[in-house]
């Protein structure tokens, strides 16, 4: 047995001489497969190659990626001049000076405090030794979070165990009286014909009611079908590989079967097991939900 829950946190810390890197990851079932990443920008370009080793250890599940950079030389600060834009200002100062006689010249701090042709550009750097230690804090957070989904998968197995367990013996007494059904309206059926004829009973008349609601009544083939699911259901959690939605198919069908059975079978007890095989059937549908 390997049954993975979608659910789960997986974190690590790699530290090199330089840098540090903090990677978290949480999960939550989701139909598919879906992989969100918060980083830095100057690590867009292995957002692929994260992916790809988060595919190799997870199936399903919507997965939320968090990476958080430190240390010295993650970015390098530049000045950049519009030089075109300053000798223009240069030449309209001038200008002025001239044509109305402004008695001061240009300061150095004139152009410094000015924004519009300085600017500090801060980039920040590609660097292969980041990448790297990225991608294994990545890879040792995803088999952490991997092995959180086993312990819970685990649980998983164990509690589904004990439901279709429960659904199977349910399913052996409406076994057991699916017989009584037809024997039950049968004998109901002859009182209410003495009642209503004083004894005298039309035999061919009695014979052809009690095998028309032997046919409507029959669920001989839904309880066979219902045993074939429970048996493919038992199989399936026992697979190593992801099974979510199998089961959740499987549950499906069930459900299918356990009502057709409760509109055909008139018998209060067995209406009874119909309302426990459905609530059995809802919890399982539950955990199936957060099965990978």
């Amino acid at each position: 047995m390997l049954m993975f829950s979608m659910t789960g946190y997986g974190s690590s810390k790699k530290d090199s001489t330089r840098f540090g890197v903090f990677v978290e990851i949480k999960s939550v079932n989701h139909r598919f497969s879906e992989i969100n990443i918060r980083m830095p920008r100057q690590l867009m370009k292995i957002d692929d190659k994260i992916k790809k080793v988060i595919n190799k250890f997870i199936n399903r599940g919507r997965v939320e990626v968090f990476v958080t950079l430190d240390g010295d030389g993650l970015t390098h600060k530049s000045l950049h001049i519009d030089w075109n834009l300053l000798d223009d200002y240069y030449q309209f100062i001038n200008t002025l000076k001239q044509k109305y006689n402004f008695p001061d010249d240009i300061q150095l701090r004139d152009i410094l405090m000015n924004e519009d042709f300085l600017e500090i550009v801060e980039k920040e750097d590609e660097n292969e030794e980041i990448y790297q230690l990225v991608l294994e804090a990545v890879e040792e957070a995803v088999q952490n979070l991997k092995a959180m989904r086993e312990v819970e998968g685990k649980e998983l197995f164990q509690d589904l165990s004990d439901q279709i367990k429960h659904f199977s013996q349910r399913i052996l007494y409406i076994k057991e009286l699916a017989p009584l059904v037809v024997e039950q309206y049968q004998t109901k059926l002859q009182k209410r014909m003495n009642d209503l004829s004083d004894g005298i009973i039309d035999e061919a008349r009695l014979m052809t009611e009690i095998g028309i609601f032997a046919e409507k009544a029959d669920i001989n083939e839904e309880i066979t079908r219902l045993e074939s699911h429970v048996a493919q259901f038992k199989d399936t959690i026992l697979l190593q590989e992801p099974i979510g939605r199998k089961l959740d198919f499987m549950i499906q069908e069930m459900n299918r079967e356990v009502n057709t059975i409760g509109s055909k079978a008139n018998h209060s007890k067995i209406s009874s097991y119909v309302v426990d095989m459905k609530t059995i059937l809802e919890k399982i549908r539950e955990q199936v939900q957060n099965i990978e």
